[in-house]
């Protein structure tokens, strides 16, 4: 199993509307490439928000074939619906792990 984790960092004033549109339209149309079986968004604890609420939300795939068709066929889509609409009011960076 392949873990698929992006770490984003959003602007406080704008979280939870972000949060919104992940989860009623970004996530169902990534997961509906049908290249991950699961996913789970979760929320960084920590004092200090004034800079921003970080999130990691991590995608399941079988295996490593999968995950590069998705990097090849559909990340880049993905990524730049993000960026056009998010412009300049978050950082992000991506993990790729194995289950062990």
């Amino acid at each position: 199993m392949i873990v698929y984790n992006e770490t984003i960092k959003i602007e406080g004033s704008i979280h939870e509307e972000w949060l919104a549109w992940m989860k009623t339209v970004q996530l169902p149309e990534i997961m509906a490439t049908g290249k991950f079986s699961e996913h789970r968004v979760c929320r960084l604890l920590h004092d200090d928000e004034d800079d921003g609420v970080t999130y990691a939300i991590q995608y399941y795939s079988p295996d490593m074939e999968t995950f590069q068709r998705y990097q090849q066929e559909d990340a880049a889509l993905f990524q730049r619906k993000h960026m056009e609409r998010y412009r300049d009011r978050y950082v992000a960076f991506r993990t790729l792990m194995e289950m062990v």
